[in-house]
């Protein structure tokens, strides 16, 4: 059975800092892309960071300089750790993994930021 899980949302106040992970199970972690997208109320789902299978990285311009994406293909998990953290970065956050024609997505995790 298939599972994305996420962890380590929270409540933080701006300026400040959180880690994100995302455990999986089920799948051949090592060949899969992963993705963090997220989604503030009212608003479209948006593409935040991408790992490859490869470890290459990608990241929505929003987010550069202050969110990192990593993974462990030992531990099967993904991570996105975010820094300087503002009020219009406050959504959910979903991890997904990738190999066409595959994707599996998480249930997500909330982060709010504000003071």
């Amino acid at each position: 059975q298939v599972q994305l899980v996420e962890s380590g949302g929270g409540l933080v106040q701006p300026g400040g800092s959180l880690r994100l992970s995302c455990a999986a199970s089920g799948f051949t972690f090592s060949s899969y892309a992963m993705n963090w997208y997220r989604q503030a109320p009212g608003k479209e789902r948006e593409l935040v960071a991408v790992i490859s299978a490869g470890g290459s990285t990608n990241y929505a311009d929003s987010v550069k300089g202050r969110f990192t994406i990593s993974r462990d293909n030992a531990k099967k998990s993904v991570y996105l750790q975010m820094n300087r953290l503002k009020p219009e970065d406050t959504a959910v956050y979903y991890c997904d993994a990738r190999r066409a024609p595959r994707i599996y997505w998480g249930q997500g995790t909330q982060v709010t930021v504000s003071s």
